[in-house]
């Protein structure tokens, strides 16, 4: 190792192999929902110029994105299920790549976090099992409670999994370098594998193995179509996110990490601690337990800044360092953290909905000079 690579001050900023893809630091833009896809969830035009503004980053993580219209569980979010939508996608991944940037997609299914408003023909949301979460939908009315979603058939989740390859399939004609399941924070996924709202009886159900079926059987479908080297997973076993929990967490997530390893993934992505909140959690487990049980990177996410990233790539306890929130603003990110150089905040008000502002003018250094 050179001395440059032995300071721990170029930790983050030293390329790494990412399946196939040679990344040019391990600082990964992790997704953030912005909710400012147009009718019929298609991506915005602004979107192009936000993605390719942020493309310095080893790796994007385009927003979590609905893979069919039950899916949705947010107002204005994108969706990969339909031709314009492939095509507006298309045309962001055709700009990270002209910028010399990589991207995956987050391929989402909220499960019960939603409302009727926001399903086709005002059906109810569909879960594991038939319990209502605490907390609020946003909708095109703003935020109304969420409702008690209906208990998904044993028949249904073929279909299901069929809709997560499509999806892998439709990433694939848009341009994506690779996707990552999102099996974190509450949506779908983390339901059918928490003994909170997982109550079933049938093959998906009742045990550890049983609850992390739907799961194993999506990430057979999307490496079907991408191969694990181009395939991540999102999981926050630690996380309420949601209103989500698990009795025992530990073992459950141990189970999932081994299988998914087996099935040779590129990377985990794991939040630590609570989902944009504490990253130490109260009878929770060392999540480095996970890091020895999977092969592929290790993608840490939570409150990270600069030093912190730098400690746990040094010390070998993650491959990788996602970034949310200074992405939002801080489109040249990389730049400012390289340089020491002070981060713009966040403006609350523009986080979510709306245009141009608060999404694509957060100034870059260069920028800040000219003024």
């Amino acid at each position: 190792m050179s001395t440059e690579s032995a300071n721990v001050d170029s930790y983050l900023f030293e390329p790494v192999q990412l399946g196939p893809l040679q990344l040019a630091n391990r600082i990964v833009m992790a997704p953030l929902t912005r909710s400012r896809a147009k009718e019929a969830d298609v991506p915005s035009e602004l979107a192009i110029e936000y993605y390719a503004q942020r493309a310095t980053a080893g790796l994007i993580i385009a927003e979590a994105t609905q893979i069919s219209p039950q899916g949705k569980g947010y107002v204005f979010t994108p969706g990969i299920y339909d031709r314009a939508q492939i095509e507006a996608w298309q045309r962001i991944t055709e700009a990270v790549h002209a910028k010399g940037g990589h991207i995956f997609l987050q391929l989402w299914h909220v499960g019960r976090i939603s409302h009727p408003s926001l399903q086709p023909d005002n059906a109810l949301p569909v879960a594991p099992s038939a319990i209502k979460p605490e907390g609020q939908a946003y909708t095109d009315d703003g935020f109304v409670p969420h409702v008690t979603p209906r208990a998904l058939a044993t028949s249904e989740l073929a279909g299901l999994v069929e809709q997560y390859r499509i999806a892998a399939l439709n990433a694939q004609a848009a341009g994506f370098d690779g996707v990552e399941i999102h099996a974190a924070n509450g949506y779908l996924l983390d339901q059918f594998l928490r003994d909170k709202t997982n109550q079933r009886t049938d093959a998906y159900g009742g045990s550890i193995a049983n609850r992390a079926r739907l799961l194993l059987e999506v990430a057979d479908a999307v490496t079907s179509v991408w191969g694990g080297e181009r395939v991540g997973v999102r999981i926050s076993p630690l996380s309420s996110f949601g209103d989500i929990a698990d009795s025992n967490p530990e073992p459950l997530f141990k189970h999932v990490v081994k299988e998914l390893s087996a099935r040779k993934l590129v990377y985990l992505h794991v939040i630590e601690g609570e989902t944009g909140g504490t990253r130490e959690v109260p009878g929770g487990f060392d999540l480095q337990v996970l890091r020895e049980s999977f092969d592929g990177l290790f993608m840490a996410n939570n409150g990270y800044d600069k030093e912190l990233a730098q400690r746990a790539l040094k010390t070998r306890r993650a491959d990788l360092i996602a970034f949310g929130r200074p992405f939002i603003s801080n489109p040249d990110l990389v730049t400012r953290l390289k340089t020491g150089a002070n981060l713009n905040e966040p403006d609350p008000d523009t986080m979510y909905g709306g245009g141009a502002e608060g999404y694509v003018d957060y100034p870059t250094l260069e920028q800040e000079a000219q003024r």
